[in-house]
């Protein structure tokens, strides 16, 4: 059974820094591309960021380009978001999921190609 876990949300201000983890229970991370999602309050789950299995295709949606990295290493099965410059509109509870099927090149942003998913991190900015 495979099992996500997300870590290292909080309370900050605008304009400070989080970085999240995403630890897989196997060596998945490995073989198969990881995405996070947020849901803010009263919100839909929207796409953030997704890297690919080999670290090489990475993509963001585009209120996080130039604010957010992610990062896998997988000899320690985890992922990572990296969020600087965070604004209350970031104020979310956040995801991380495995890509399971489909064409992750053209669907990476797509929640239904997505399982596995941790229970998330509460991300709260204040003003």
């Amino acid at each position: 059974q495979v099992q996500l876990e997300e870590s290292g949300g909080g309370l900050v201000q605008a304009g400070e820094s989080l970085r999240l983890s995403c630890v897989a229970s196997g060596r998945i991370f490995s073989w198969w591309a990881v995405g996070w999602f947020r849901q803010g309050p009263e919100k839909e789950r929207e796409f953030v960021a997704a890297i690919g299995w080999s670290g090489s295709s990475i993509y963001y949606e585009d209120f996080a380009k130039g604010r957010f990295t992610i990062s896998k290493d997988n000899a320690k099965n985890t992922v990572e978001l990296l969020m600087n410059n965070l604004k209350p509109e970031d104020t979310a509870v956040y995801y991380c999921a495995v890509y399971i099927w489909g064409d992750f090149q053209r669907d990476y942003d797509v929640r239904g190609r997505y399982g596995y998913w941790g229970q998330g991190t509460q991300v709260t900015v204040s003003s």
